[in-house]
C-alpha cells in the first residue's frame, strides 16, 4: 500500500513547532452557568419587553 509522502519527512513540522505550555482551563460550575445563562436569556429579555410595552 502506498504511502503519502515519504517516511524520512514524517513529523518533520510537529517536531520543528515549539513546545507550548497547556493552559489551565477554568469553566464555573454547571449550575451556576446555567443560572447566569438562565438571567441573561429570560429575565433581562423580559425586562426588555416590558420597556417597550410601556
Amino acid at each position: 500500500m502506498p504511502s503519502h509522502g515519504s517516511l524520512t519527512k514524517a513529523g518533520k513540522v510537529r517536531n520543528a513547532t515549539p513546545k507550548m505550555q497547556k493552559k489551565e482551563k477554568h469553566k464555573e460550575v454547571p449550575r451556576v452557568r446555567n443560572r447566569l445563562e438562565y438571567e441573561k436569556r429570560v429575565l433581562k429579555s423580559g425586562q426588555q419587553s416590558r420597556a417597550v410595552a410601556r
